[in-house]
């Protein structure tokens, strides 16, 4: 499976950015979807996910950003971005009757102050 992501970089506090991840694998063949953050010194954390149709956010992005996604596409439309949101974020992808993780290589989001 691969992962390619698109969109992040550079933004204001307040500012808005979207990013989406498209899977090389049909969107039937998909159990979940998410995105995950790591900033510098920092563990990698949940931001999103969606699941059977469920979307479940981190506390400290509720309000601010919206998942959705499309048969194998998912995106992530980020609103109100805070500086504290800076941090590479990553696409994960876990398949029906599977145990593997997948993992995009990470696109960059910058929020200055």
């Amino acid at each position: 499976v691969q992962l390619v992501e698109s969109g992040g970089g550079l933004v204001q506090a307040g500012g808005s950015l979207s990013l989406s991840c498209a899977a090389s694998v049909p969107g039937f063949s998909i159990k979940t979807m998410g995105w995950y953050r790591q900033a510098p010194g920092k563990q990698r954390e949940l931001v999103a996910t969606i699941s059977s149709g469920v979307n479940t956010y981190a506390d400290s992005v509720k309000g601010r950003f919206t998942l959705s996604n499309a048969r194998n596409t998912m995106y992530l439309q980020m609103d109100s971005l805070k500086p504290e949101d800076t941090a590479v974020y990553y696409c994960n992808v876990q398949q029906y009757y599977s145990a593997i993780d997948y993992w995009g290589q990470g696109t960059q989001v910058t929020v200055s102050s």
